[in-house]
């Protein structure tokens, strides 16, 4: 019987569910498992999460007393939320799940460390080994050198809102376990730039760009891997058949599983071996100087944290009008 897409896609690459729906994860069944503020949001508003949510606001609620405020409890119960979603996804997946980090402190490496600490205290408080979670941050140089103290503590981070090779190799140098480039919202870019309504897939501005951050990690014998992440088209994902790892929305990864054809392997690491590729050393300045020059990685990073941000907001509102809603409830029982 022939094999669909997604399954041969298994044999060469980790699949990752892009999603915080549960069900959609006990679907698939992927390896590994990555949020981001966007999906929890979203997860968070669907009526089959609504017990996660209440629960985590009632703890929150437990923990500070009565006498907090509604803007404390929701804070607490924030920084609780991502965490009881992981949790939940990680009683179905082998693997790993990332938990992300507060965008607005993007460019605070203290605070990022902090909060990267106290996410990996929740998950160990709830008896869950720091080795399968992920803490996934921005790729700002300060984001990336926060990143750096955390994985010689041991813990393992992500590094997101990656779209070009400076941040890469920064991501690289400092040991980061893992980078998430972001295929989708390159081509993004360079179809509003260029005024073209599609690329091949094979010409595919964000395929080219994890194709050469592949070559270059594997050339250069980085441990570091790579997950291709935020794909718009089924095709930007057969073209990077090989990679390390590829995180997958779920409407993408029905399409694959239903798809029958032959899928060849595109990225190889004794291909990137013997590639002619130079080496750059990186520093905040070279770091700095590439970023400045690369236009669409200066705009579509600062456009991503602005968006989680923005994300994070909104989840912090409902948050606070579903404490609202349960208080009134308890105040009446």
């Amino acid at each position: 019987m022939a094999k669909n897409l997604l399954e041969q896609l298994r044999e060469m690459t980790v699949v990752v569910a892009d999603t915080g729906d549960i069900q959609a994860i006990e679907t698939f069944k992927p390896q590994d498992a990555t949020t981001n503020p966007s999906l929890i949001t979203a997860a968070a508003q669907m009526p089959q999460y609504q017990s996660i949510v209440d629960d985590t606001l009632k703890g929150a609620r437990e923990t500070l007393g009565k006498s907090a405020s509604e803007a404390d409890v929701v804070t607490l119960a924030f920084d609780r939320l991502a965490v009881s979603f992981g949790l939940k996804i990680l009683d179905i997946i082998p693997g790993r799940v990332s938990t992300e980090v507060d965008a607005r402190l993007s460019y605070d490496t203290e605070a990022t460390i902090a909060k990267g600490r106290e996410l990996i205290a929740q998950y160990e408080s709830a008896g869950v080994s720091k080795e399968r979670v992920l803490i996934k941050i921005a790729s700002t140089w300060e984001g990336i050198q926060a990143a750096s103290v955390l994985e010689k503590e041991g813990i393992h981070c992500n590094l997101t809102l990656l779209f070009g090779l400076h941040q890469a190799i920064a991501c690289a140098e400092n040991g980061i376990t893992l980078i998430s480039p972001c295929v989708g919202r390159i081509l993004d870019w360079y179809k509003k730039d260029s005024g073209r309504d599609s690329y091949p897939s094979h010409e595919d501005p964000g395929v080219i760009s994890v194709t050469t951050v592949y070559n270059y990690y594997k050339k250069f014998g980085y441990s570091t891997e790579v997950m291709g992440a935020s794909f718009r088209n089924i095709g930007e994902i057969t073209e990077l058949a090989g990679v390390d790892l590829l995180t997958i929305a779920p409407a993408l990864l029905d399409e694959l599983q239903s798809t029958e054809g032959d899928l060849p392997r595109k990225l190889d690491p004794q291909t990137a071996a013997n590639a002619s590729i130079d080496r750059i050393s990186m520093d905040k300045a070279t770091f700095d100087k590439m970023h400045d020059e690369n236009r669409m990685a200066n705009e579509k990073l600062a456009e991503g944290i602005e968006g989680f941000s923005k994300a994070l907001v909104s989840l912090e509102e409902l948050l606070a009008e579903r404490l609202e809603n349960i208080e009134k409830v308890l105040e009446t029982a």
